[in-house]
C-alpha cells in the first residue's frame, strides 16, 4: 500500500459489487475514504474504490491485509434471494451468508489492528410473513424459512466479531433506487399497464430511499453510539396496494391490472423468481435508529418516488451530492 493510502481512513466492503455496494462505495469515496471492494470478479468491477479478489468463503492474506488498521468492515455478501426456492438454492443462500461471515471472522483473528466497527447487512425477512404486526427490533421471530436463514446469519456474526469491536446489524427493507433493486422493474410494469396490486395487496412493504440507506450506513460506520441490531427501513411502510397506487400516480398511469397470487406463483418458475418476495411482507419500523435522532430525508413514498422517477437516472455520486446539499 502507498503512503497516501495509509493516511486515509479505509473501509473494507465485502460483496460490494451490487446495487447497494456500488452506491456505498461511491458515497464513501466522496467522503475521502479509501474503499476496498472484496469481490469474486474484480476485473469486471466498474464502481468506485479498488476491487480485490476473494471467493467469499476462504481466508487469504491478499485480501485480509486490508482489514489491518481499517476504520470499518461492511459485509454485504450473500446470494440473491430472488431465485427459485429449490433445496439447492436455499442451501446456497444460507451458505453464501454464513461462509462469508466466518471467513471475515477468521481474518479478524489474524489482524493486529482490527477495524473499529463491523457493519453487517441483514434482512427484515427475519420477522417472517408478519401480516399486520408492527415489527420493531424486538418483534417475535418465528421458526420458519427464510427466518431461519436470517437467524443463522446473525448468530454467525455474533460468533465472528472480536469482543473489542463495535458492531451494527442492519435489517434492510425494500431499498428504492432508479438504477437497481426492484423499483425499475415495478415501474416498467406500471408503465405497461400492469401496475395493480399483487396478490391480496394487503402485504406490507417497508421501503427506504437509497439516499437514506446510505445515510444509515454512514451512521453505522461513523457514529459510536450506533451499536447492535437496527431495522434499516423508512418511517412509513405501506401495503402493496397503497404502494402500487402511489407508483402509478407518480408515473401518471391511471390504471394497473392486478396480479392474482395464483398467477404470480405460476409465472415465478418461468422467471426464475421467488413468488413469496412479492406475496409476503412485514411492517417494519426503524425504532432504534429513530430513537437516536436519525433524520430521514424521505418520509413519504410519493416524495421518494418523485425524486427517483421524475428525473434522469442518477449516478451514485450525484445522488449523494444532492443529498448533502439539502
Amino acid at each position: 500500500m502507498t503512503e497516501t493510502k495509509k493516511l486515509r481512513k479505509r473501509v473494507v466492503l465485502a460483496g460490494g459489487s451490487g446495487f447497494l455496494g456500488k452506491h456505498l462505495a461511491q458515497t464513501l469515496v466522496d467522503r475521502n475514504y479509501e474503499v476496498i471492494i472484496l469481490t469474486r470478479n474484480p476485473d469486471s468491477y466498474t464502481g468506485a474504490g479498488e476491487a480485490v479478489y476473494w471467493d467469499g468463503k476462504t481466508y487469504h492474506e491478499n485480501w485480509a491485509e486490508y482489514l489491518n488498521g481499517a476504520t470499518a468492515l461492511v459485509n454485504l455478501s450473500g446470494k440473491n434471494v430472488n431465485c427459485r426456492q429449490t433445496k439447492a438454492n436455499r442451501e446456497k443462500i444460507l451458505s453464501s451468508r454464513i461462509d462469508a461471515v466466518e471467513a471475515l471472522g477468521d481474518a479478524l483473528l489474524k489482524t493486529y489492528r482490527p477495524p473499529a466497527v463491523w457493519v453487517q447487512a441483514g434482512s427484515l425477512a427475519i420477522y417472517g410473513n408478519a401480516g399486520d404486526t408492527v415489527c420493531t427490533e424486538a418483534a417475535f421471530v418465528p421458526d420458519e424459512y427464510p427466518t431461519d436463514v436470517c437467524v443463522a446469519w446473525e448468530e454467525a456474526l455474533g460468533k465472528s466479531i472480536r469482543p473489542e469491536m463495535r458492531w451494527a446489524m442492519l435489517r434492510i427493507g425494500f431499498v428504492l433506487g432508479n438504477d437497481g433493486g426492484a423499483l425499475p422493474t415495478l415501474a416498467g410494469l406500471a408503465r405497461a399497464g400492469l401496475g395493480g396490486k399483487i396478490g391480496s395487496g394487503r402485504q406490507w412493504i417497508s421501503w427506504i430511499h437509497i439516499d437514506d440507506m446510505m445515510k444509515l450506513f454512514l451512521d453505522a460506520i461513523e457514529n459510536p453510539a450506533t451499536h447492535g441490531i437496527y431495522n434499516a427501513t423508512g418511517m412509513q411502510p405501506l401495503t402493496n396496494a397503497e404502494f402500487m397506487e402511489t407508483l402509478r400516480e407518480t408515473l401518471g398511469v391511471p390504471f394497473g391490472l392486478p396480479a392474482p397470487a395464483a398467477l404470480v406463483r405460476l409465472a415465478s418458475p418461468l422467471l426464475d423468481a421467488d413468488p413469496d418476495l412479492a406475496l409476503n411482507g412485514r411492517r417494519g419500523l426503524p425504532t432504534r435508529i429513530h430513537g437516536q435522532g436519525f433524520h430521514f430525508r424521505f418520509q413519504e413514498l410519493d416524495e421518494a418516488l418523485a425524486d427517483l422517477l421524475r428525473k434522469p437516472e442518477r449516478q451514485p455520486e450525484r445522488a449523494w451530492a444532492e443529498n448533502t446539499a439539502n
